[in-house]
């Protein structure tokens, strides 16, 4: 699969022949092209704003502003740096969503999952999953929610540097940051995030008393997850770690890889009607005229 995070992205020639043709008129160019990186920019809204369909929302936004600036890109970057800090500045300047209007401390979610009970698993019987997908979707929901803890910024820089392996060269790029200062901020949220887990999540420090099949039926009864509708759990799942670049950097700490490594088994998720949405903004007629398309 296309990989834009890539130190050197191979495909970077293929994106300069699409852009020249898209901004020459040629729609079947333009669609391709932004095809390209849709799911990219859906995997980071959605760590941004924890909703998928809040995250289609931030997609659709951020798309529309590439295409409708795509005429003044000069190719003083590369495309994909190009691309990606649009991306980068909607989400750190875009309206709050749902779930930033009860975003909270670290401290405040610990209380939460300690204040949800340790329950048995469901009844295999009365819901309308298999048990296990549940367990997975609390795992999600509960880790997803844990960004949520960390400044924009923070998500941000740990979204591209930690789970979608951006190197420290692609990420500075992508931030307008140098390359000290971004990583230097990956490792802050590194951090914050391994604390946290380490003192709290089963799943990285195994004296945790913290486990996500105690906690599912608890989620399930305070609305956090719902069997009839699985936000993270796909039925065809493709592991972001499946797609993203493993990351060569040395890590000290041993429990602060197990804690990245759950991110990066987090489903890479497609943006549902990717096709269908694009082309029928690309029938709008003020923007076929804007655009010159065929």
């Amino acid at each position: 699969m296309f990989n834009p995070f890539t130190e050197v992205a191979e495909d970077d020639s293929a994106d300069s022949i699409l852009v020249k043709q898209a901004i020459g008129g040629d729609r079947a160019a333009l669609e391709k092209l932004v095809l390209r990186h849709q799911a990219w920019v859906y995997n980071i809204a959605v760590r941004m704003v924890f909703r998928p369909q809040d995250a289609e929302e931030v997609t659709q936004e951020v798309l529309v502003k590439v295409i409708t600036k795509l005429s003044t890109f000069k190719g003083e970057s590369t495309f994909r740096t190009w691309l990606y800090r649009i991306a980068a500045n909607h989400v750190l300047n875009m309206k709050r969503r749902w779930a930033e209007t009860r975003a909270t401390t670290f401290a405040d979610y610990g209380a939460a999952i300690d204040g949800t009970p340790d329950l048995d698993l469901p009844d295999p019987n009365s819901v309308p999953v298999d048990v296990q997908l549940l367990v997975e979707e609390a795992k999600n929901s509960c880790t997803m929610g844990m960004l949520l803890c960390l400044d924009r910024k923070q998500r941000l820089i740990f979204t591209l540097g930690a789970i979608l392996g951006a190197s420290e060269t692609v990420g500075a790029e992508v931030l307008e940051m140098t390359t000290g200062n971004f990583r230097q901020s990956l490792a802050r949220a590194r951090r914050d995030l391994h604390s946290f887990m380490n003192n709290q999540c089963g799943l990285v420090n195994q004296n945790n008393p913290c486990r996500c099949p105690k906690k599912t039926r608890g989620f399930i009864e305070a609305g956090h997850v719902d069997p009839h509708h699985l936000l993270f759990v796909p039925k065809h799942v493709e592991r972001v770690r499946d797609v993203a670049p493993e990351k060569v950097r040395e890590i000290e700490n041993v429990v602060e890889r197990q804690h990245v490594a759950i991110y990066r088994d987090h489903p890479f998720l497609q943006p549902p009607d990717q096709v269908e949405w694009l082309r029928r903004m690309l029938e709008s007629g003020n923007l076929r005229k804007a655009l010159r398309l065929n």
